[in-house]
């Protein structure tokens, strides 16, 4: 069961939706199902090897951790 991050096209909300099997998600704000998936930032590498650099980024998302 996969863990997928979401940002709502009806409402612009963004979330981490479990999504388990064929099931369509729904935004847990609204219960819209215009979703579109977004690139984890856990996905992200930025290629140097250093832990260091997984708290400097320019994602306005990692500003609110």
């Amino acid at each position: 069961m996969p863990l997928y991050e979401y940002d709502c096209q009806d409402c612009g909300a963004h979330a981490e939706i479990l999504v388990r099997g064929q099931e369509t998600p729904h935004c847990p704000a609204c219960e819209g199902t215009q979703l579109q998936r977004t690139l984890s930032t856990f996905a992200v590498s930025t290629g140097t090897g250093s832990n260091a650099d997984l708290t400097s980024s320019s994602c306005s998302r990692c500003s609110l951790l």
